[in-house]
């Protein structure tokens, strides 16, 4: 018999506007088993226990993802872990949506900054504490920084994994080119001065991109919020989006393509930078084994720029357990996870991609310092990490906060629209769609 979701579980994770939609699309699981919840015990004495994992990860990226599972089947022989790719980051969220329906849930999975937080208030993944417990894992080695995104009233809810953060990437061959000093630049006032110089005046090049509301544009313009003093939100889900300094910053971001013609909207970021079409960008930490890999020019990283203040917002994704997974199942994903995200696999992860070294213990160790010193750039990630933040929480919490952003972000910069007129309307929209978050968070945490 298949057990229905309540309104709160299954309204709430789908997309505004398209739960039907995802239903549809990951019409192909309806041929999977509907069985109930199986019992606790799953296995004979002695056996292995087989878990499901969902990950998130393609190209270069996916397999460091599968490498890591490998790494871990064949370090003991008490659990093995069968590796599915669902998609991206909102597909892995969206199939995870339509198996809780249909009851075909795996047992740990890849979960964003922006769709954890749903999939918690729904109660769909579980508490962490004492499944780390019996493993022996370490909360205090982990960066808190990042640790902390995943704490809900004291409580351990997502572990982090494939954490980021933006990074100012620039092309070092056009930086001589144009006479620049080797670096980041350190204000958006001065890359203001600098970016004209980038630009060739037959259009085949820009001094910068911005990515389209598809591809995280609201999570990299959060930094740039911040730096000019604005916000998307207060903790309380009070939206800001109209606040003066915040207006500020999408003026600045409408400016440098419509008015000073120094910057272009990107649909595919890193490729423009990697094929020269751009001679920099803000992207994430995560992309930079591949980038520069890819590219045929030396790739520079620095520092955000700052504005009237620093800011840098964390992003990426982290692992939870899904709340229906039988006990030993749970133990079982507990133990993959602290394999996963253990002071050495934490080193081996990052060095294989990019992403964060997430333990504290992991950047003191004699194999990561060496990198550190043979790739300069990995460590810059590193050492910004101490001056960001968790985002805003009409970007993380709020569902569909992203789009929403983005969204309006598209209709300032393409459009040319107004950004007060914009944001006005982007604001009225969160504020919307944050009242059902806020019925949830009474619901659950009182």
């Amino acid at each position: 018999m298949k057990r229905t979701l309540t309104r709160r579980e299954f309204l709430r994770l789908m997309m505004a506007g398209s739960g039907a939609a995802v239903l549809a699309a990951c019409g192909g699981q309806s041929g999977q088993s509907t069985s109930p919840t199986a019992p606790a015990v799953v296995s004979q004495p002695g056996s292995k226990v087989k878990i499901t994992y969902w990950g998130s990860f393609s190209g270069n990226l996916g397999e460091a993802e599968q490498a890591m599972v490998k790494a871990f089947n064949e370090s003991q022989n008490e659990v093995e872990v069968e590796y599915q790719f669902q998609g991206n980051y909102e597909e892995t969220a969206q199939k995870f949506t339509a198996a809780l329906q249909a009851n075909t849930t795996p047992d740990v999975i890849l979960l964003s900054d922006v769709w954890w937080f749903g999939f918690y208030l729904a109660g769909a993944i579980t508490a962490l504490d004492d499944l780390a417990r019996q493993v022996n894992l370490d909360f205090n080695d982990y960066e808190p920084v990042l640790l902390n995104e995943g704490v809900r009233k004291g409580v351990h809810y997502w572990i982090p994994f494939a954490r980021s953060t933006p990074l100012f990437y620039y092309n070092k061959n056009i930086w001589a080119e144009t006479g620049l000093p080797d670096r980041a630049p350190e204000t958006w006032a001065e890359f203001s001065e600098w970016a004209p110089k980038l630009v060739k005046s037959d259009g085949s090049r820009a001094a910068f991109g911005h990515p389209n509301g598809a591809s995280y544009i609201a999570w990299l313009f959060q930094g740039v919020v911040w730096q000019f003093g604005g916000q998307y939100s207060l903790p309380d889900f009070t939206m800001t989006m109209t606040d003066p300094n915040t207006l500020r910053a999408a003026q600045f971001y409408q400016d440098t393509v419509v008015k000073e013609k120094w910057a272009i909207l990107s649909p595919n970021l890193n490729q423009d930078f990697i094929g020269g079409a751009i001679a920099s960008m803000m992207a994430s930490t995560g992309a930079l084994a591949g980038i520069q890999a890819n590219a045929t020019f030396p790739v520079g990283v620095g520092f955000l720029p700052r504005e009237t203040n620093f800011g840098c917002p964390t992003g990426g994704a982290g692992l939870a357990i899904v709340s229906r997974a039988p006990a030993e199942k749970q133990l079982a994903a507990m133990k993959y996870i602290a394999f996963a995200t253990n002071p050495t696999s934490a080193g081996v992860w990052a060095r294989s991609t990019g992403y964060m070294p997430v333990r504290i213990s992991t950047k003191q160790a004699p194999e990561m310092i060496e990198f550190f010193k043979q790739n300069p750039n990995f460590k810059t990630a590193v050492d910004q990490l101490p001056k960001t933040r968790a985002q805003d929480a009409a970007r993380v919490f709020v569902r569909n906060g992203d789009q929403i952003i983005g969204k309006g972000l598209e209709r300032i910069i393409v459009n040319g629209e107004t950004p007060s007129s914009v944001f006005a309307d982007v604001n009225a929209e969160l504020t919307k769609a944050a009242q059902p978050i806020l019925e949830d968070l009474k619901a659950v945490e009182g």
